[in-house]
């Protein structure tokens, strides 16, 4: 725990140091523009949509929007997902984020697809492993068996199950190399075990990986066993990929210290909160049969709307979409490096639906200089409190049965890092 931080690379693309990104204000005016002109969203024309000058984003887009293998409103089709994969460079996005089990191998093919003709060094591609399909069983919500299962392999095998999994992902996507490969959703062995790491880290010296991480979930928590995880392999971990948000800041506020302590930045998923700062997410919004977000409490959407007419006042001060506003806060946590919002296209008719590809523009201005002060990240932090708000996953002082795949109890060690790190574990 005493250990300084160890110096990781960067998964961001550099672009040339001539060039002005406009401003936020001047973006969303150009954008407003040519949707008011009928210019295909794909080419409106802004400086920032310029692949070829070099200029970036810090957003990621994962395989898992557009509907088609997490259940996000409607499907768009494997050719509708193909295609937004290929807009996003003109956006500024080069960051691809993939899993082995989504479409158990599917997703892999599919991005590999959409990224074939793009030059591999100007996009960083990101892998996640871990759930076990190929010799695991499915579990519903909590997904397949995490390899790490004492009923699949010993920690002997562990090293060796993750190099198939790295090798076949590569392979899937037409890749020599990921850029940065996340053992997705470990279950308590996969935290804390040192041969899962010394396995993860044989990726990174076999060349199969330039950097490592973790990816906690599916659900939100998790907090104790991210630090834990920190502080005893943060010499492998370069990043970690947390829930954060304005309207959800707890509990992955609470990773961020021990992040910034050790070096490992960090990748916020769920930036839109399940599609509200999409804005077409409004009271009484009808969510198909099977939709991930009915798994939500009753009544998030009317509260989150209500709480989202509260941050509009921001996002109209700097000129941001509510989206960006929801990037921005982000990444004014200094842990936070790069956000990867859902793109999500709304199933049912009304009249302020938007399509993925339309949100996907909007992170063109998520670039630069970061509008938000810091005072009104606290602010806007205070408006969107969760504190308390869900039963948490990982680590819980509420669980005292036998260890579940998503879900278990606080031993002695846990108990410290959360005295040591000021962690309340009354939840």
């Amino acid at each position: 725990a005493g250990r300084g931080p160890p110096a990781h690379d960067s998964l961001s693309i550099e672009g040339a140091s001539d060039v002005r990104h406009p401003t936020h204000k001047e973006g969303l005016r150009m954008m407003e523009s040519a949707i008011a002109a009928g210019d295909p969203v794909s080419t409106l024309g802004m400086p920032a949509l310029d692949a070829a000058k070099g200029l970036r984003s810090k957003s990621a887009i994962g395989t898992w929007s557009g509907g088609r293998f997490m259940r996000f409103g409607q499907s768009m089709g494997d050719d509708g997902l193909i295609g937004l994969l290929q807009e996003a460079p003109k956006f500024g996005v080069r960051t691809f984020v993939t899993s082995d089990v989504y479409g158990k191998g599917a997703a892999d093919l599919l991005l590999g697809e959409a990224i074939s003709g793009m030059p591999r060094e100007e996009i960083r591609v990101v892998s996640m492993i871990g759930h076990d399909f190929y010799d695991g069983t499915r579990a519903g919500m909590g997904g397949y068996q995490r390899f790490t299962d004492p009923h699949l392999r010993g920690a002997g095998d562990y090293e060796g199950y993750l190099r198939m999994a790295a090798e076949r992902s590569l392979e899937r996507c037409g890749l020599e190399k990921f850029d940065l490969i996340l053992l997705h959703n470990p279950d308590s062995i996969g935290y804390s075990d040192a041969e899962v790491w010394r396995g993860m880290g044989k990726l990174k010296d076999s060349g199969l990986t330039d950097m490592l991480g973790v990816a906690p979930g599916p659900a939100n928590g998790f907090v104790l066993d991210q630090i834990s995880c920190f502080e005893k392999y943060g010499e492998f971990i370069d990043w970690s990929m947390i829930i954060l948000n304005p309207l959800e800041p707890w509990p992955g506020r609470l990773v961020l210290p021990a992040a910034e302590r050790f070096g490992v930045k960090v990748m916020a998923r769920v930036v839109d909160h399940s599609g509200i700062f999409h804005d077409d997410v409004r009271p009484g919004h009808w969510f198909q049969s099977g939709d991930h977000r009915t798994h939500r409490p009753t009544g998030w959407v009317n509260g989150g709307c209500a709480k989202l007419e509260k941050l509009r006042p921001y996002a109209e001060r700097h000129g941001l979409t509510m989206l960006q506003l929801a990037a921005f806060w982000n990444l004014g946590h200094k842990a936070v490096e790069a956000v990867v919002p859902t793109y999500i296209e709304e199933s049912g008719e009304n009249d302020y639906a938007r399509g993925a590809l339309e949100k996907l523009a909007e992170m063109a201005a998520v670039a630069g200089d970061n509008p938000l002060s810091d005072r009104e990240i606290e602010e806007i932090a205070a408006i969107g409190d969760n504190t308390g708000c869900m039963p948490l996953k990982g680590a819980t002082a509420k669980h005292d049965c036998a260890p579940l795949p998503d879900q278990w109890a606080i031993d002695s060690h846990l108990a410290s890092i959360a005295e040591r790190w000021g962690v309340d574990t009354s939840w």
